[in-house]
């Protein structure tokens, strides 16, 4: 990955680390929001209560007969309430009322009739004509049993004192837990929503800044890519693909601006140094006397090495017209066995050179859709990188097969094989490695241009070591849809 590919994904990861954060402290803020929510509903209900109870509250007594048998009745009834996306069947409220000593005259679970609540906080400040409210855990050594209490104050209304004395308490508590569902399903709602927002700003972001940067070509190249053969739905996607990711490499290259060039002009200038330099030298000496022998091999070496110059602004004009392409203008039926054989016939004096045979197998049926001149390209480019590899007197093998829904196009040699370091590297523009019997390094440029050729087709280009020694270079594309 270039480094301008990953300043721009790195700021885009910024930006989504600064959304996710935001969206983890707005989810975060939900239980507390949720429990003042039920807290505020709980209150209203214990005041309901109270004042129920004081309307047959004499002389200090609390009636609790009534509340009894309507918490009784209460606990029975059937319930089919769907708030949203949740379902609720059943009322989860606990009720008890206490003297103002504090002592439980009513419990609608049963089990504290008698006992004294006065260390409760919703008991006692209730009482002291506070707000009282707590929350505790039924189960001790369970966190998700939380229950909230809220306390009401029941008061007996005399004729000296006309808001009534307080004489007793009823609190309401309901279990944290019954609220948890609703928590999680606003979380999950906003996890949702935020997962849309983001990828829409996403694609948004995206299209609108590609079409600042080129905003009829990535349309166009959209339309190439639906007007041509439908193919399989993968074929389309990976062609779709190979659209949006040109256009990614525009808008990429365009943000980077001057830097972008700069990388070129300073790649170019250094692979350009070595040969100059060669010629230069070589110009130098012709100037002196010196035997015919010596001056016909620097004269050679003038020539290899413009020859060596041409080469590499050639392979990089290539490479840099094909990055431009983002879907091919005109396809045809092509067969890769043909390719195959095209290469074999255009190198076949430098592999005669090293004494080097080049065997070819192939299926009849590998044919596919593309470009014609691109796939000879790519074959040549890569039974080139196998003759430069390869050992004198050796073997290449060409294999073409047809394997389901792809075609596969694989050249293997005997050579030293893919060091380790190289493997992630290998079709990198500009990296190269140096060859067995010169020590010389190439332009770089070739599998780069393999690269582009496969992701232009919809395919991809792999080099790897084969596990009989040697390395193996293989091009995948897919194959046009059976009609």
């Amino acid at each position: 990955m270039s480094t301008r590919s990953r300043i721009f994904i790195g700021i885009f990861v910024v930006y989504l680390a600064a959304i996710g954060v935001l969206l983890y402290r707005v989810a975060a803020d939900f239980d507390p929001r949720y429990r003042e929510s039920a807290e505020e509903s709980l209150v209203d209900t214990a005041n309901l209560l109270a004042t129920l109870l004081e309307r047959r509250t004499y002389d200090g007594v609390i009636p609790t007969d009534e509340l009894e048998r309507t918490v009784s009745e209460l606990s029975q009834r059937t319930i089919d309430a769907r708030i949203f996306d949740i379902v609720k069947t059943r009322i989860d409220l606990h009720v008890y009322v206490t003297d103002r000593d504090g002592t439980v005259l009513f419990d609608s679970q049963g089990k504290d009739v008698g006992a004294s609540y006065l260390d409760w906080r919703d008991v006692s400040k209730t009482l002291e004509g506070q707000y009282g409210a707590r929350t505790t855990l039924a189960a001790p050594n369970d966190p998700t049993s939380a229950v909230m209490y809220v306390g009401a104050p029941i008061r007996e209304r005399t004729a000296t004192n006309a808001s009534g004395v307080i004489v007793g308490m009823v609190s309401v508590g309901k279990p944290v837990a019954s609220i948890r569902p609703f928590i999680v399903n606003a979380r999950e709602k906003l996890l949702l929503v935020g997962v849309i927002s983001t990828a829409g700003f996403a694609l948004l972001l995206l299209f609108a800044t590609v079409w600042l940067v080129r905003p009829f070509g990535f349309v166009r190249d959209v339309w190439r890519t639906l007007a041509r053969e439908p193919g399989s739905i993968g074929t389309f996607g990976r062609r779709l693909a190979y659209a949006m990711r040109t256009a990614f490499a525009d808008m990429r290259d365009a943000l980077a601006g001057r830097s972008y060039v700069d990388q070129y002009v300073q790649t170019l200038t250094h692979e350009l140094k070595s040969p100059l330099a060669a010629i230069r030298g070589a110009a130098e000496l012709l100037r002196e006397p010196m035997p015919e022998a010596a001056r016909a091999r620097f004269a050679g070496n003038i020539e290899e090495q413009v020859q060596r110059a041409q080469t590499l602004i050639d392979r990089l004009l290539e490479l840099s017209g094909l990055e431009r392409r983002a879907a091919l203008e005109r396809t045809e039926p092509v067969s890769l066995v043909q390719a195959a054989y095209a290469a074999r016939d255009e190198l076949s004096t430098l592999a005669a050179q090293k004494g080097i045979e080049i065997a070819i197998t192939a299926d009849a049926n590998a044919t596919i859709n593309g470009d014609v001149f691109l796939l000879q390209r790519a074959a040549a480019n890569l039974l080139a990188n196998a003759i430069d590899f390869a050992p004198r007197d050796s073997k290449i093998e060409v294999t073409v097969r047809a394997t389901g829904r792809l075609v596969e196009l694989a050249v293997r040699d005997r050579g030293p094989g893919l060091p380790e370091y190289a493997r992630d590297r290998v079709f990198e523009k500009f990296f190269s490695l140096a060859r067995p019997d010169t020590g010389k390094k190439s332009t770089g440029l070739g599998l780069a241009l393999v690269k582009e050729v496969a992701a232009l087709h919809g395919g991809s280009a792999k080099l790897a070591n084969h596990p009989d020694g040697g390395a193996v270079a293989t091009l995948t594309l897919p194959r046009p849809k059976a009609r």
